[in-house]
């Protein structure tokens, strides 16, 4: 078994899990769904209907706490994404639902439309480093009665990684027709449900609202995969200590999973969150700071502790535009959560506290993924990587680059980046002396002005479009000014 960075003793992980018992026996959560004050009643928890208040006896939270499983898998359009967690940790998600992006021509902040979710899904599927594509913005074009479904096609239509969607309770049956359809009927979706739902049932502090919990019903009854975030925020919506979001952060995860378990027993569960510290010399929303890695690391612990795989919204930035501070911000949250033992991480292509996406910083955090997995491989020791007899052979003085042993692992041993520079100073200039976002802008226009090779059929597009009268296309075509490249169709980059 691997060893994690640990910044909390055992004993003080146990303590975490008793003081949330103690919340959730004594406090409680207000329940504003009446459903889900209905089954936590009949499953043995304590309801008050004037004050809507339940408390959850610990007896009850240890009994629904032995279903939880110790894995969780995203199930992909091509089987050959499909990734599982912990076994294929770390996976990268892109963020999500921003409302705003950065536009790839002008390079200013607009409002997102369904246009752009279309390339940002064929962009996401053509980078290695991301597993999964969670829905990354709002569509300003929808529709007034499409609203979920107008993000929801432009992303499915242009990958074959798993998707993460979420959807308000009145649209999650259109959206399930919709999949229906691509999967080919009803059993071969639910045979392989290739979009995963994500919901936030939980409204710190200590509150469960109302569509995010009906939603948590709907999927888990109908079994299909979904998880939940929990998403305290320190010195606004939680204690200003790390301990004391943590200790709270705890006790809504486990409100809301033991009510999942209740549900559907045995349904899988990610201990997901983005619990950050809020500036308090302005009340600033700061996902970017360093103390929501560290948090996350709290959890990735307290998720070791209940067996089952954690991970969320982490690497995030504050940045306005892909600068250093959008680099280390991302990059710091990220080593240590991975360090520590983090699953998922939530952390592409975002800037400004999850406001707008820019294609560019989706393609500088594909590296950052990449580097993590280049973690995960660590050393691959073993007697031949020792290479004692390359060693002997070679001796004192000798040059290893023109061995035929050096020769066989140079495309393997280190990560070859095709973003950083790493030529000298006089070729760079030569070269046209481009800054990382100028690189990253060049990426994106590489893959946007080819054809993408997960776009689904015509026949199933047609189909689509004439079910849902007025669907836009979901198309994704090149921005205006870029043309299309006239080479064949080009297969993804593989590592």
């Amino acid at each position: 078994m691997q060893d994690f960075v640990k910044l909390l003793n055992q004993e003080q992980v146990e303590r975490i899990h008793e003081a949330s018992l103690e919340i959730l026996e004594s406090v409680g959560l207000l329940v504003r769904n009446q459903r889900a004050r209905e089954i936590l009643q009949q499953h043995g928890a304590v309801v008050d209907s004037d004050t809507e208040i339940v408390r959850f006896p610990r007896q009850i939270v240890e009994h629904y706490r032995a279903y939880f499983p110790p894995s969780f898998t995203f199930p992909a359009r091509d089987p050959a994404y499909d990734r599982k967690i912990p076994d294929d940790s770390p996976l990268i998600l892109t963020g999500s639902s921003a409302p705003n992006i950065i536009d790839p021509i002008s390079g200013h902040e607009r409002r997102a439309t369904s246009e752009d979710l279309a390339r940002i899904a064929h962009l996401i599927n053509e980078l290695p480093g991301y597993d999964v594509f969670s829905i990354s913005t709002l569509a300003d074009d929808a529709p007034p009665d499409q609203f979920s479904l107008s993000r929801f096609y432009p992303s499915i239509k242009n990958t074959l990684k798993p998707v993460r969607a979420n959807t308000p309770p009145d649209e999650a049956e259109d959206m399930l027709k919709l999949v229906y359809m691509i999967a080919g009927g009803e059993s071969a979706f639910r045979a392989h449900p290739f979009v995963t739902f994500h919901y936030c049932p939980v409204v710190s502090p200590l509150t469960m609202d109302f569509d995010s919990t009906e939603d948590l019903i709907f999927f888990k009854e109908q079994g299909l995969p979904s998880y939940f975030s929990i998403v305290p925020n320190a010195g606004l919506t939680s204690p200003l200590t790390l301990t004391g979001t943590l200790v709270q952060n705890n006790a809504e995860f486990l409100a809301a999973a033991v009510l999942s378990q209740m549900i559907h027993p045995g349904s899988e569960l990610i201990y997901s969150t983005l619990p950050t510290v809020a500036d308090m010399r302005t009340g600033a929303y700061s996902p970017g700071a360093i103390e929501t890695g560290i948090l996350h690391m709290g959890c990735a612990q307290m998720a070791r502790f209940y067996d089952i795989p954690s991970g969320g919204y982490i690497g995030l930035t504050n940045s306005k535009i892909n600068d250093a501070q959008s680099g280390y911000e991302t990059a710091m949250s990220v080593t240590a959560g991975y360090l520590a033992g983090v699953d998922i991480f939530n952390m592409g292509g975002l800037l400004d506290a999850l406001m707008a996406f820019d294609f560019a910083k989706a393609v500088t955090d594909n590296d950052i993924a990449m580097m993590l997995k280049r973690i995960r491989r660590g050393f691959e020791f073993s007697e031949d990587n020792l290479a004692l007899d390359m060693i002997g052979n070679i001796g004192p003085g000798g040059m290893f680059a023109d061995s035929e042993h050096t020769l066989e692992r140079m495309r393997t041993t280190m990560y070859l980046t095709d973003l950083a520079d790493r030529d000298p100073r006089q070729q760079w200039q030569e070269n046209g002396a481009q800054y990382t976002q100028a690189r990253a802008r060049s990426r994106v226009k590489e893959i946007l002005t080819r054809d993408n090779p997960a776009a689904i059929s015509p026949d199933i597009d047609a189909q689509i479009q004439a079910h849902c009268i007025g669907m836009l296309s979901g198309d994704s075509t090149p921005p205006e000014g870029w043309q299309k490249s006239q080479s064949a169709t080009q297969t993804r980059r593989e590592t």
